[in-house]
C-alpha cells in the first residue's frame, strides 16, 4: 500500500434539478459509499480546472460522472486528459461513466455518442475477466454478471491497448475496463447511485432529454436486485492496492 495522504475525488459534474439537496453531490456519494476508517478524501472541481498538483501525495483517484462529452474539447476536459497522461502509474485510479470514458480517451481509446441512444435503468453486464473480478472482490464468489444503474449516451467504442474488458453487454460492450499497464479500473455504470437518486435523475429528464416511455420502463427496472454493493466493495479494495 502506498504511504499517501488522501484519495482525490475529481468532480466533473453536478446533479441536475437540485437533486443534490436531497442526495448530496457526486463527491458526497463517493466519499460516503467508499468511507473507511483511516481513509481521507479531498475534492477537486475538475470541471473548473482544479486538479491535484503533479507532485501530490495521492493514495488514489476517483473520477465522477458528468453530462459533458470527453470529445467536446472544453479546456477543463483537455487539462484532465493531459493530467491523466502524466499521472504516476502506481496511483490507483477509478473512473465512473464520464470518468470511465475520459480514462479510455486519455490512454489510447476512443469515445463517441452512441447510435444506440440512451442507456438507462438497471443494466446487466456479463463478467468476462473472471479471475480479475474475483481478485477485486477478494473472495471466491462466483459472479457471472453484475446489474447496476446506468444513464448514458456516450460509449467507449475502442478500448486502449493496455485495457482488458472486465464486463459488458450487447448494449455496452465495453462496460468495465481493467488496465494492465497501470493501476486503473473503470465502469460505465453508476454504483454510487442509490435507487432513489437513479430514479429521480431519470424522472427529471423525462420527456425533456429522454423519451418518457423509456424513462418509465427504466424506473421500473431500478426496483430490481442490484449488485452496487459488490461493485463498490471491489472499487474500495482496488483503491487500497
Amino acid at each position: 500500500m502506498r504511504n499517501s495522504s488522501y484519495i482525490a475525488i475529481l468532480e466533473t459534474g453536478v446533479p441536475p434539478a437540485d437533486l443534490d439537496k436531497t442526495y448530496g453531490t457526486y463527491v458526497d456519494m463517493f466519499s460516503g459509499t467508499l468511507a473507511r476508517e483511516g481513509r481521507t478524501f479531498r475534492a477537486f472541481r475538475a470541471l473548473d480546472g482544479e486538479l491535484p498538483e503533479p507532485d501530490a501525495d495521492l493514495k488514489g483517484v476517483v473520477i465522477t460522472g458528468s453530462p459533458a462529452g470527453v470529445y467536446e474539447g472544453d479546456p477543463w476536459i483537455v487539462s484532465l486528459i493531459d493530467w491523466l497522461r502524466t499521472l504516476d502509474r502506481q496511483v490507483p485510479v477509478v473512473g465512473i461513466c464520464f470518468g470511465h470514458q475520459i480514462m479510455a480517451q486519455a490512454w489510447g481509446g476512443h469515445v463517441e455518442k452512441s447510435a444506440k441512444g440512451w442507456g438507462v435503468g438497471l443494466h446487466e453486464y456479463e463478467i468476462h475477466a473472471h479471475d480479475v473480478w474475483k481478485q477485486l472482490l477478494g473472495t471466491d464468489a462466483e459472479h457471472t454478471a453484475i446489474r447496476i444503474a446506468v444513464t448514458h449516451q456516450d460509449q467507449v467504442v475502442k478500448t486502449p491497448d493496455c485495457a482488458i474488458v472486465l464486463a459488458g453487454s450487447e448494449f455496452t460492450p465495453n462496460g468495465a475496463l481493467f488496465y494492465t499497464d497501470r493501476k486503473a479500473l473503470s465502469f460505465q455504470c453508476h454504483p454510487e447511485f442509490c435507487e432513489g437518486f437513479a430514479s429521480d435523475l431519470l424522472l427529471s429528464r423525462r420527456g425533456i432529454r429522454i423519451d418518457a416511455a423509456l424513462v418509465d420502463h427504466a424506473v421500473e427496472t431500478l426496483k430490481g436486485r442490484s449488485h452496487r454493493s459488490d461493485v463498490l466493495g471491489a472499487i474500495s479494495r482496488f483503491l487500497e492496492s
